[in-house]
């Protein structure tokens, strides 16, 4: 165990690290099917767009949840589940849940049940969360700390990987082509579904007994007591019935019928009102522990740390900006300023936002393998260019239109320099990248076009490095409330369920409109640049310098 309680070990432990990462691409490849259950759900149920949204808002909820009850459990027992566990145990436990989650789905599918498919995946979600909780720290943990947000990064970009050939490999499962037509989704029938996840849950299985049985992967267990936390469990608490008080107003109006247009609006109004609400609460939740707890740390536990709770705050902010450029990019596209495109013309652009992350991800994994200088230039070079290539193969075999990427290859280029220019340093990555990525939507909010559509898509190149980043730089220092930390930065992917939602309503005010409502992940962007800066300083007074001997080789 001395690899994984000794965040001084230089080098990586590649063959736990090789074992590791095929998580990461299972999470990609499975949850990529929620694509094609969205528009399945949407006709066979008969829904509308709201409702048939409820699958991923199923699935971002259930990460805060999991995470809550994780931390909930650790706070009335005083232990940490997850470190008595073991993170391989946890990571184990967490696909068996999923596994469990599969079950529910097959058996409300049978049943005709769409609330029932939602409990499904809602418990194949819990699992997840689990397993990211696990399975972040423990990779940030395999070798030196310094190199840590490159490990995470790794294991995100084959998550990416998986994300980007699910979708293929699952049109072909259940359509024996990898059309999404609207002919093809009309004839898939719950027969398929069954069938489907019942492949989904042994592979489930199957990953649970990979990890169980490896030799190669360390248990990573600490058995130490956890200091106990009332306020910060008060605070979540709190925030947690504010959210729901919140969300219930939400989800009550979308039962009202009416075709009055100015009580239509009103509604509209209030539920953009009631989703800037729940966002306060956040905020207001975070700054108010932040404050708190710099007053007096007892009973905050790992919200005594400043940059635990600011890359809260962060976490929920980039998982939010991510979510939202992609979900509202196809809506854009259809307006006549941006090309015209109807919804299957689409397809290859919303194919390369999130490919966007595969590029960046596998450039910023080229330093866990340790080139040398030269080499290492190179590959800042050929591996985005490679990446690209992929996404363009995979569209290609989809049989979608590249044409119109091949442009997008200059935008690469320029994630590259970026790359360059960070020099593999957390914070500085950070800071640039968010920069980078507040430009590019202010260009494409000032611009329309193919340029315009080219600086939204950029986003993604942007987004790609900064979980590792952010997660890294967020539990550094925390010592025995590594895992309480990381519980409590999984809970923020909650930002995926309130960000884009509350774009989504801006984009319906006449006023605003889908293209101004891009001002919402350029803010994002923005705060994320300030944290950037910001939790550089705070590390530094604790003693602790990412920076400090990174960097070398460019």
């Amino acid at each position: 165990m001395a690899d994984i309680q000794n965040p001084a070990n230089d080098s990586t432990n590649r063959g736990a690290l090789s074992t590791l990462v095929t998580v990461y691409f299972f999470w990609g490849f499975i949850a990529a099917g929620n694509g094609v259950f969205i528009p399945f759900c949407k006709h066979y149920f008969h829904l509308d767009q709201f409702q048939s949204q409820l699958i991923d808002f199923a699935f971002y909820l259930a990460y805060y949840f999991g995470a809550l009850g994780l931390y909930f459990i650790a706070s009335v027992f005083g232990k940490d589940v997850v470190a008595k566990w073991g993170y391989r145990n946890s990571i184990v436990y967490g696909l068996l849940f999923s596994a469990i989650g599969a079950v529910i789905m097959i058996l409300a599918v049978n049943a005709n049940t769409f609330p029932g498919m939602l409990a499904g995946l809602f418990t194949v979600a819990l699992g997840f969360s689990l397993q990211q909780t696990a399975a972040n720290p423990f990779t940030a943990l395999l070798g030196s700390p310094e190199t840590g947000s490159h490990r995470i990064t790794l294991g995100g970009g084959i998550n990416s990987f998986g994300t980007t050939i699910g979708p293929i490999v699952v049109a072909i499962a259940l359509f024996g082509t990898t059309s999404s037509s609207a002919d093809l989704i009309n004839s898939l029938g719950l027969g398929k579904v069954t069938v489907l996840y019942a492949l989904v849950g042994g592979l489930f299985l199957l990953a649970a007994a990979l990890f169980f049985f490896s030799k190669k992967l360390p248990s990573g267990k600490y058995d130490t007591d956890t200091e106990k936390s009332p306020k910060a469990l008060a605070a979540l608490l709190v925030m947690t019935v504010l959210l729901i008080l919140v969300f219930v107003p939400i989800f009550k109006s979308y039962t009202v019928e009416t075709t009055d247009k100015t009580l239509l609006d009103g509604i509209e109004m209030d539920r953009l009102k009631w989703l800037l609400g729940g966002l306060a609460v956040i905020v207001a939740t975070l700054l108010f522990s932040l404050t708190s707890a710099k007053k007096s740390a007892a009973g905050w536990g790992a919200m005594k740390y400043p940059q635990l709770v600011l890359g809260m705050l962060a976490i929920f902010t980039y998982v939010g900006v991510e979510v939202t450029i992609g979900s509202n990019m196809g809506a854009l596209l259809e307006q006549s300023a941006f090309g015209g495109y109807n919804s299957s013309q689409v397809a290859p652009f919303i194919s390369m936002y999130w490919g966007s992350l595969m590029i960046g991800r596998w450039t910023g994994s080229i330093k866990i393998f340790e080139p040398g200088a030269g080499l290492k230039t190179v590959l800042l070079l050929l591996v985005p260019l490679a990446a690209f290539g992929v996404i363009l193969g995979v569209n290609a075999i989809a049989q979608n239109d590249i044409k119109p990427l091949y442009g997008y290859i200059v935008c690469v280029v320029i994630q590259g320099i970026a790359f360059y220019l960070a020099k593999d340093k957390p914070a500085r990555t950070l800071m640039l990248f968010s920069l980078f990525g507040m430009v590019c939507m202010l260009v494409g909010i000032a611009t329309t076009g193919m340029f315009a559509t080219y600086a939204f898509l950029s986003g993604g190149l942007f987004c790609s490095i900064m979980w590792p980043c952010i997660f890294a730089l967020s539990i550094a220092g925390l010592g025995k409330f590594t895992s309480q930390g990381s519980a409590f930065l999984i809970m923020m992917i909650l930002g995926g369920a309130i960000i884009p939602p509350i774009q989504g309503k801006l984009a319906d005010l006449k006023f605003i409109g889908i293209h101004q409502s891009y001002w919402v992940p350029a803010i994002g962007f923005a705060y994320l640049a300030v944290f950037g800066f910001a939790v550089r300083k705070m590390l530094q007074k604790q003693g602790i310098d990412y920076d400090a001997g990174t960097g070398s080789g460019h």
